[in-house]
């Protein structure tokens, strides 16, 4: 029997990687003469550096670069010949700050620009940038700051590149040199740059935006891009995703030409996952939760997805599924076993994960 382990990471508690090797250790517990590739996967969010650098030839990259608050940290990311990998949550991260740092108002992605500017004097003639897990609401003011953009008031005075700022911006001034390279921007949210769905309204919470604050990012936001349109001639308000990473989405459109495109179609293409799952017996995947939202271009529902047009079953392992059992059987799962049936409490599910996931992996009827 050959079976292949492609699941998510789980947030929180173990990496896509470490999912692989929990299954794989329980389920040779009852087929020790199976053939188990591990092939951990992501959706274009946090975890996909480690994903592609696990697929790919190439080496990581370390750099000084600006955090959030414009201090100094090393952030990484992936060069693959002449093509760069980088996940903007190393320089510009909801988790590089604590929870009384995080405020939108004044956070930034220049830490990402700077990552940008270092893959493209190494040579990198295409981009990949990942834009999960943002602590950031600056239309992507920071990166375009990096990459040699200016952002100036009415006065004529350069602006510091954070979301605060974005209201105050009256004329973008490009590089004087165009930016050589392709940029792919991977996302996987449908949401405009401003408005009741926008950046601000949807994600800027999260990041420690109160009401007020909410509304002067919005305002921002949309007068960031009336004065993109003006001066770089992109109407970039409406397309699908461009309020991913607080305006990043569309940032990167305005500032890079980039291409926004869906995480996890991207990455299954980069690994050449159709072609090592064409030959399988069955494929175990996961994620942390699956509900709804698995619906909305996430990992299992990829995996679905491929596999039913090659008739392969699928079984999923996840910490939690809020889905009825028709419902799983609806989405196309063979079974879906869940953390939190053989725990009991949410911390024990966290701490213990790797060995209830063996114990799942022990368990699940292989036909």
């Amino acid at each position: 029997m050959k079976i292949l382990l492609a699941p998510d990471k789980f947030k929180g508690s173990l990496s896509a990687k470490g999912v692989c090797d929990a299954l794989e250790s329980g389920l040779r517990q009852n087929h020790p003469d199976a053939e188990i590739i591990k092939f951990p996967l992501a959706d274009g969010g946090e975890g996909s550096l480690a994903v592609i650098a696990n697929h790919l030839d190439g080496q990581w990259i370390t750099a000084k670069v600006n955090d959030p608050l414009f201090r100094e940290i090393e952030a990484k990311y992936f060069l693959s010949g002449d093509a760069a990998y980088i996940e903007m949550a190393e320089a510009s991260g909801f988790d590089l700050l604590t929870h009384e740092e995080r405020n939108c108002l004044y956070t930034t992605t220049l830490g990402t620009g700077e990552l940008i500017n270092d893959a493209l004097n190494r040579g990198a003639k295409q981009v990949y940038l990942f834009i999960g897990g943002s602590a950031t609401c600056d239309g992507g003011m920071g990166v375009a700051a990096a990459l040699g953009y200016q952002f100036l008031d009415d006065n004529g005075k350069y602006l510091k590149p954070f979301g605060e700022n974005m209201l105050a911006v009256k004329k973008i001034i490009p590089p004087k040199e165009k930016i050589k390279a392709t940029f792919i921007t991977l996302c996987d949210v449908n949401n405009p740059f401003y408005g009741k769905n926008g950046a601000a309204h949807v994600f800027g919470p999260q990041k420690g935006a109160d009401e007020k604050a909410v509304q002067q990012l919005d305002a921002g936001l949309k007068n960031l891009a009336e004065i993109v349109e003006r001066d770089l001639g992109k109407s970039i308000a409406d397309i699908p995703g461009v309020g991913a990473a607080g305006g990043l989405g569309g940032g990167s459109v305005a500032f890079l030409d980039a291409n926004l495109q869906s995480g996890l179609q991207t990455i299954i293409q980069l690994v050449n996952f159709e072609k090592v799952a064409s030959d399988v017996d069955v494929i175990i995947t996961g994620e942390g939760k699956i509900d709804g939202q698995t619906l909305q271009g996430k990992v299992v529902q990829g995996v679905v997805t491929l596999a039913k047009a090659k008739k392969i079953p699928v079984h999923a392992v996840c910490g939690i599924t809020d889905l009825t059992a028709m419902e799983i059987q609806e989405l196309g799962l063979a079974s879906c076993s869940q953390i939190m049936e053989n725990t009991n409490s949410i911390d024990e599910a966290f701490t213990m994960a790797f060995n209830i996931l063996r114990e799942l992996g022990s368990k699940i009827t292989l036909q």
